[in-house]
């Protein structure tokens, strides 16, 4: 993997390319479905008009395109009732070419996007939320896994393969990312600490962590002095500041000068998502 080192008067952190990584792996993802009997397919259900969301869904369909999956898209109107949403799942659900199911979140208020979200069938369910694959997450048993996680756990291990008997630290414990990450380590052998709003020493916590995952939404909110000399820092936050500039949750100027190797704001754990859909949607295919 190609990690760019930043110099800095105190240490040598490693710059963790995401947008590297996910290339790299996108290649050979295109490889394997070049092979494949049957094109795998997606679809993508985007209720209301969030512009983040509008990015995110073009972004994801590029990708696919790129990768030779086939894409398909459900755009309903803001207003669109629980019903018709469950709807187009159905439809999906039925459709013999569609192998992978992705709801946008978030939805709308007045949604229900859990109920949603359990109506997919867990063989499509290609974020990995469905009661079944966080199910077998837990359990040890092979599933479709959350792609930002995974992806997380992919730009560890470029950095750092065995992990057996690291402290790791997560601040966040979110369904979406935390509590799966957690999963993804304790299984690679970690031992893990889930931190949150109400951890007391938030900070001492954090500078025991050999692995230091921030994702709680807080623009800047880790300080060099939180990070254990040659930790790996993974930045899960993004957050938009005053100036219009996007940033992560931990202070990236800061943390080089004490952090091993740390993903940067943008271009560390995004590229790395749309990556892992595109991994979780050939593997739903292959067992499909």
């Amino acid at each position: 993997m190609n990690n760019e080192k930043v110099s800095t008067n105190m240490t040598t952190a490693i710059i963790i390319d995401g947008k590297i990584i996910a290339a790299e792996i996108q290649n050979e993802l295109s490889l394997t479905v070049k092979k494949m009997k049957t094109k795998p397919g997606l679809a993508v259900i985007l209720v209301g008009e969030n512009p983040a969301s509008q990015i995110y869904v073009r972004n994801k369909i590029k990708a696919c395109e790129k990768a030779g999956i086939k894409s398909m898209e459900a755009r309903l109107p803001k207003k669109a009732t629980q019903e018709e949403v469950a709807a187009e799942i159905k439809a999906f659900n039925d459709n013999p070419d569609i192998h992978g199911i992705l709801l946008q979140l978030p939805v709308p208020r007045h949604l229900d996007s859990n109920a949603l979200i359990q109506m997919i069938n867990p063989k499509k369910d290609v974020d990995g939320l469905t009661f079944k694959n966080i199910g077998a997450l837990v359990t040890g048993i092979d599933g479709l896994v959350p792609c930002t996680p995974q992806g997380a756990l992919i730009l560890i291990q470029s950095i750092r393969y065995d992990l057996t008997g690291l402290n790791a630290v997560i601040i966040g414990r979110s369904i979406l990312f935390g509590k799966p990450m957690a999963q993804l380590l304790l299984a690679e052998n970690c031992t893990v600490t889930q931190a949150h709003s109400k951890t007391k020493d938030l900070e001492h916590v954090c500078q025991q962590a050999d692995i230091l995952i921030a994702a709680v939404g807080q623009p800047k909110m880790v300080k060099k002095s939180w990070i254990k000399p040659g930790a790996i820092v993974i930045d899960v936050g993004i957050n938009r500041q005053e100036d219009g500039k996007l940033c992560g949750d931990v202070d990236y100027k800061e943390a080089i000068e004490s952090a091993g190797a740390i993903t940067p704001v943008p271009g560390g754990v995004g590229p790395m998502t749309i990556t892992c859909l595109l991994k979780n949607t050939i593997k739903a295919a292959q067992n499909q």
